[in-house]
């Protein structure tokens, strides 16, 4: 049973120490994904799930690690609690393990990642989100994407009109809880648009389906040319 849902982006910006001197360009985005855990920890879930984009599917257990060291940080910061064998978490589940690591999250409720390949049909995300809701135990989810790459000329994917359009139909859609809207974002223009968090929150249009949450939008900006989008779900 689905019970809470917070939404963050996940550039690894985010993270101070990769940001370096750019770092308070993204305080405001912190600072909401900060109450959006805080969401999710007053639900009292009996489990996380942290879903986010990656360039290959698959889960990872609570104690994965994950590390900066790609971006030139030295820096490491497991999934929760413990340590666990396999290979390290994709980037996405990396910025989610950080922001769990410095907020108040319950340390003590477990919590899987689950990385989503970026180019996932949206009926595999489907299926994908049934599964994940499926059972009595009381389920959050931590759900990491971001929107377009192309909203300036400066963008990581350069200006494409069609970029803005696209973008505040997602954050509206995440802000009022619409699962249907989120399912029906087409794939292909996210793919053109560089949109990592389509199939993330396709995953969770599924996995909200009947759980009755209302939406709240955070965080709805552009930095860098790159949509950047904090909602919750409760």
């Amino acid at each position: 049973m689905l019970v809470a849902v917070a939404v963050c982006p996940c550039p690894p910006l985010l993270v101070p120490e990769v940001a370096s001197g750019a770092a308070p360009e993204l305080d405001a985005a912190r600072a909401a994904c900060a109450d959006a855990l805080g969401v999710l920890a007053a639900a009292r879930p009996d489990r996380l799930l942290v879903i986010g984009p990656a360039e290959h599917g698959g889960r990872h257990p609570q104690g994965t690690p994950g590390s900066f060291r790609g971006f030139g940080v030295d820096l490491d910061v497991p999934l929760g609690r413990g340590t666990a064998p396999g290979p390290e978490l994709p980037a996405s589940l990396a910025v989610a393990a950080w922001l769990l690591e410095r907020s108040d999250w319950a340390a003590d409720v477990p919590v899987e990642g689950v990385a989503v390949d970026t180019a996932l049909p949206a009926d595999q995300c489907a299926r994908l989100g049934a599964q994940l809701s499926g059972g009595d135990d009381r389920v959050a989810l931590l759900v990491m994407g971001d929107g377009s790459a192309c909203r300036t000329l400066k963008a990581p994917g350069y200006l494409d009109e069609r970029a803005a359009p696209f973008d505040t139909e997602a954050a509206r859609a995440l802000g009022t809880a619409d699962p249907a809207a989120l399912a029906a974002l087409d794939a292909g223009l996210a793919r053109e648009l560089q949109a990592s968090g389509r199939a993330p929150w396709q995953v969770l249009a599924a996995a909200a389906e009947g759980a009755g949450l209302d939406g709240t939008l955070l965080y709805d900006e552009a930095p860098y040319g790159v949509g950047y989008f904090v909602a919750t779900w409760s």
